[in-house]
């Protein structure tokens, strides 16, 4: 007789939430394919070694899936380091935080919000004047790395400010502004470029570098198209395009008070 319980129900939820999880990266690297791969080559192992009982197969298999888990390390330790930098996070415990907290006056969040807006308001006017921008906001994983590639500023939010970072004439126009801490902290920075094959033809480098940045880190990457003054948003190795200013705010509120 079969016994089933409430641990393996949690067993499985568990296991279905790690593989929803290496998919998720998977896919935001560009290599999803790589990961279907992973779990047909984990099935065959599995119907080889305990269901047909193939001992010499089984054993020839077992020491690849060895060989191999050393050789994903090495593929794949941008995601790893991702992986473990979001366990060690506190965005869960700030969720949990506000969430009591929701219902109280909260000054901490209303100062991010007014951020936001003057984010957004530098966006529209860009948007309007095809004014090319890429703006890259910090979270809980540290840019610092980023930051020592261009110009440190170190300066409080402001439209102008912005505005005049991305001027056409400005030699910080082309590289990207980082945002940490509601403060902008450089401009003119260099980012990693995504080498994913889906990205559309018609995005640029900007739009690559914008991807590529969310692709090692839990960043939010704005950009604003200089050929057709479209706002488009990159999260988790994923485009949102063709943002209204509205819905910009309404995506960076929700984004940013998680």
């Amino acid at each position: 007789m079969l016994d089933f319980g409430i641990k393996d129900v949690i067993d499985i939820l568990l296991v279905a939430s790690l593989l929803y999880y290496v998919w998720r990266l998977m896919k935001a690297s560009g290599s999803l394919n790589i990961f279907y791969g992973i779990l047909v080559f984990v099935v065959v192992s599995a119907v080889v070694s305990q269901v047909l009982e193939m001992k010499l197969l089984g054993f020839i298999v077992n020491n690849l899936v060895n060989v191999g888990a050393l050789a994903l390390i090495v593929i794949f330790q941008e995601e790893i380091r991702r992986f473990f930098l979001t366990l060690g996070s506190q965005r869960q415990i700030n969720a949990i935080t506000r969430f009591f907290t929701s219902r109280m006056h909260n000054p901490e969040a209303e100062h991010e919000n007014q951020q936001i807006v003057k984010l957004v308001l530098a966006c529209d006017y860009m948007s309007k004047n095809k004014v090319g921008a890429l703006i890259i906001i910090e979270r809980e994983m540290s840019l610092s790395d980023i930051v020592t590639r261009g110009e440190k500023i170190d300066a409080n939010m402001s439209v102008e400010l912005i505005k005049n970072i991305f001027f056409k004439n400005s030699p910080l126009h082309d590289g990207a502004m980082i945002v940490s801490h509601n403060r902008i902290a450089a401009a003119g920075c260099i980012l990693p470029v995504s080498h994913n094959l889906n990205i559309p033809k018609e995005l640029g480098l900007r739009h690559r570098a914008a991807l590529g940045i969310t692709q090692q880190s839990d960043a939010i990457s704005i950009i604003v198209s200089e050929e057709t003054g479209s706002i488009s948003v990159a999260q988790g190795g994923q485009f949102k395009l063709h943002l209204a200013s509205n819905e910009l705010e309404n995506y960076l509120v929700n984004a940013l008070n998680k």
